[in-house]
């Protein structure tokens, strides 16, 4: 069903349970699961948060200035980009990193038409440091990636197997949505991504599915058009 996709990661999410520094076994079954789905014949891009190790809202409040911040954000989304690329070449599939603002040698610099090339040709692209400025959050990256590179759909893998009427790890009678328009998520006030990358993908017309990624096997089968997470439409 899904042949391209952006596959957005929370940075959270590689810090385990604890949400902060770099998981090994999270990033080995990440890293699994998709080298699994590359070689299955999908096209694979990644964006990945930074809030494991630096987030750039929360240092405001601890004195830091916003934009500086938001720089320190995206260096540590770099890398978690560089972590993930690693583990999945350890699984024998291609991964290169590409960063918004130049970083040679760390990682190549980000042109549409070099990342689509590593997917054409059976890799992943590791898109890093968001769009490059202050006060854009990765989401918000992740929606333009996946306009630029023309994926099918923006997957945002997270803990929880979808959207909720509220959040279900605080409130047993929330309820999942198998299905939404960005009308009603936005009018709902429901916490997908944040309103920028909503209005984007609402203008691009790009899907976006909300899945649990640390669920085994949940990403190959959402590619091959399983019933996995929640769809937000337009």
């Amino acid at each position: 069903m899904y042949k391209r996709v952006l596959l957005k990661l929370s940075g959270e999410s590689l810090g385990g349970p604890q949400g902060k520094g770099i998981s090994e076994e999270v990033l080995a079954a990440y890293a699994s699961e998709i080298a699994a789905a590359v070689r299955g014949g999908a096209q694979i891009a990644i964006v990945i948060g930074g809030g494991n190790i630096f987030r750039g809202l929360q240092g405001v409040g601890k004195g830091f200035d916003r934009v500086d911040g938001d720089k320190m954000g995206m260096l540590a989304t770099v890398i978690n980009s560089l972590a993930l690329a690693m583990a999945i070449r350890s699984e024998g599939v291609e991964a290169v990193v590409f960063t918004a603002t130049p970083m040679e040698p760390v990682a190549k610099y980000y042109m549409r038409d070099d990342a689509v090339k590593v997917l054409e040709r059976g890799g992943v692209a590791l898109l890093a440091g968001g769009t490059g400025n202050p006060f854009f959050t990765t989401d918000s990256g992740a929606a333009l990636r996946a306009l630029e590179i023309k994926a099918d759909a923006l997957l945002k893998g997270t803990r929880v197997d979808g959207v909720y009427t509220a959040d279900p790890e605080k409130d047993p009678t929330a309820v999942k949505f198998e299905e939404l328009s960005f009308d009603k998520a936005i009018a709902d006030r429901l916490k997908v991504m944040d309103q920028t990358a909503f209005s984007l993908c609402r203008e691009g017309n790009m899907p976006i599915i909300v899945f649990d990624m640390n669920r085994k096997g949940n990403l190959t089968a959402l590619l091959g058009g399983g019933k996995v997470g929640t769809l937000v439409h337009v």
